[in-house]
């Protein structure tokens, strides 16, 4: 089956604020080319499942949403999209269309050892919505290789196994004070200076850290935004500061601590989960099988971002990110995807997904 062409018939069809479209596509795609049992469900997920009930199911998960497309990848209200040098150029190509295609191929070429999924979702990119409504209907898969980017992590043009990635907590921390006029600072409590405290505790946390079978991961935590003050003569009343953390499997910075200053509260605004595969020899098996299909030598890493991989292992699903994308790629104005890592992720997954499973 042609990867190369598929992928251009996704990248080209709009995704960023409907996606019902290119669910349509996947489902259309999915009934003419596999016997499949292709299901649409009311968040607009396409899952799809070929052998149900023979063994231990293996998912191949990926997103059919994407971010808005910048202005250079539009023209008169279409996705443009370029081929050159091996590459395909447009918005989702990387992100993770190209992936995708790959994964649609594997799932009907392979001869499956168990039960196979295929899993689109929408709303990855909205905080994983596809994929929680899915968990809460009961999607529940034994083993997953989630098609986010692993390629070029070890070297350039090598697919790799990713076994864990990290997750994404943003919060607020908000300093409330009491306004003054700024001749007398003493008459009022200076908001600024209470979220400037704040940071200060910020800036002295403790960062955790894991191991996930053999590989470091460690986490992360800035200050992005400070937003206070109301004019230059007014001690101010209110001060917002924005917090991005990355955490780690398992482990949390106390930030909670800043609300040991008086005044000071602290509010978690997103809190997108990491991934540890919880399973060594998975974990391996798909690293044989990425081995197989390409020249290169792919190896275990770990990615900083976090995906829907993150709800799948926190719901019981042991999971793997292995895919076409490259550091770099996603959400970019000049967003690509290597055509021979398509042809090479299609080639995996079908590897993985003819690898009996325990």
């Amino acid at each position: 089956m042609d990867a190369t062409g598929l992928t251009r018939r996704l990248v080209e069809t709009p995704s960023h604020e409907d996606e019902s479209a290119l669910g349509d596509l996947l489902a259309a795609w999915l009934r003419d080319h596999t016997d499949a049992v292709v299901e649409r469900d009311d968040s607009g997920n396409v899952i799809a499942r070929r052998n149900a009930g023979s063994g231990p199911s293996l998912a191949l998960v990926g997103h059919h949403d994407v971010v808005p497309p910048d202005e250079s990848q539009l023209a008169d209200g279409e996705y443009v999209v370029e081929e050159r040098d091996g590459r395909l150029y447009g918005r989702g190509s990387a992100d993770m269309k190209g992936s995708l295609a790959a994964a649609m191929v594997a799932f009907a070429e392979a001869d499956p050892a168990g039960e196979l999924v295929f899993a689109s979702f929408v709303g990855e990119e909205a905080g994983g919505v596809g994929c929680r409504a899915a968990i809460e209907e009961g999607f529940a898969p034994d083993y997953a290789v989630v098609g986010e980017g692993s390629t070029g992590y070890s070297a350039a043009g090598v697919t790799d196994v990713a076994v864990a990635h990290k997750g994404r907590r943003g919060s607020t921390i908000t300093a409330a004070g009491v306004a003054a006029h700024a001749s007398e600072p003493e008459a009022g409590e200076n908001a600024i200076y209470r979220a400037t405290d704040a940071v200060d505790v910020v800036r002295s946390l403790h960062v955790p850290e894991t191991e996930v079978l053999g590989h470091r991961l460690e986490g992360s935590v800035v200050v992005t935004e400070i937003d206070g003050g109301s004019a230059w003569n007014v001690v101010p009343e209110r001060c917002a500061v924005t917090v991005d953390e990355r955490t780690v499997p398992g482990k949390r910075a106390s930030l909670g601590d800043v609300e040991s200053i008086d005044g000071v509260s602290w509010a978690v605004e997103q809190d997108l989960p990491p991934m540890a595969c919880d399973d060594a020899d998975f974990a391996e098996a798909v690293l044989d099988a990425a081995d197989a299909a390409q020249s290169g030598s792919p190896e275990q890493v770990v990615k900083p971002h976090a995906t829907d991989a993150g709800w799948l292992a926190g719901a019981g699903t042991t999971c793997v990110v292995c895919g076409a994308a490259e550091p770099g790629e996603a959400h970019t104005a000049d967003e690509s995807v290597s055509l021979a890592a398509v042809k090479r992720c299609a080639e995996v997954y079908r590897r993985v997904a003819e690898t009996p499973l325990e």
